[in-house]
């Protein structure tokens, strides 16, 4: 078996670990337009990381995580619907990364970044994957009670004493760093 193939499996077999806990709660929540807006502003991200001269992964980290604070502080709040303000982020940020890219100085394999580039992963991609999943696992396993709690009814469990917006908060978090680490792989149209 090829060494590039060989690193695809294991990469792509960590990815979907992760995926599958974390996207069952995504499922249930109906939060799978939420993940379409963290996915699209990943390509922001890496621009970040690009103009800062840092790994794209660290921008990617950073621009998630401030979209889903953004999303978690604002979401409720707001005078549209969730949808729409999820509709304006995905799309704006979206755009805003594909225009910054195309006004770099360097040149960028934008098709990569878009679809992924699963035979092209590195040992440091793994490495980065298995960390990462490991950390958003026992998180998640931490957290899976009062999530689910939160999950069926938010209002029972704050009655039942669960911090439902920093748990909220809390799993919008592990899904920009799922997010982060499968955009490589995945790209950044492709995860939902």
């Amino acid at each position: 078996m090829s060494d590039f193939f060989l690193r695809a499996l294991i990469a792509g077999a960590g990815v979907a670990c992760i995926a599958g806990p974390l996207g069952c709660f995504v499922v249930w929540r109906r939060m799978a337009y939420f993940g379409d807006t963290m996915a699209h502003s990943a390509l922001l991200g890496v621009v970040l990381g690009m103009l800062l001269g840092i790994a794209p992964i660290f921008g990617v980290i950073a621009v998630t995580t401030v979209i889903a604070v953004t999303l978690s502080r604002f979401g409720q709040r707001a005078r549209f619907s969730s949808d729409t303000l999820l509709g304006i982020l995905a799309h704006a940020t979206l755009s805003l990364g594909l225009v910054a890219i195309s006004l770099l100085a360097v040149q960028v394999d934008l098709l990569s970044y878009l679809f992924g580039e699963l035979l092209a992963v590195s040992m440091v991609d793994i490495y980065w994957i298995y960390g990462v999943g490991a950390a958003v696992l026992i998180t998640l396993a931490m957290i899976w009670r009062p999530l689910l709690a939160m999950t069926v009814s938010e209002e029972l469990a704050q009655v039942e004493g669960v911090p439902v917006m920093w748990l909220r908060l809390g799993f919008m978090l592990l899904m920009a760093l799922l997010i982060a680490v499968a955009m490589k792989i995945v790209g950044v149209l492709l995860i939902t």
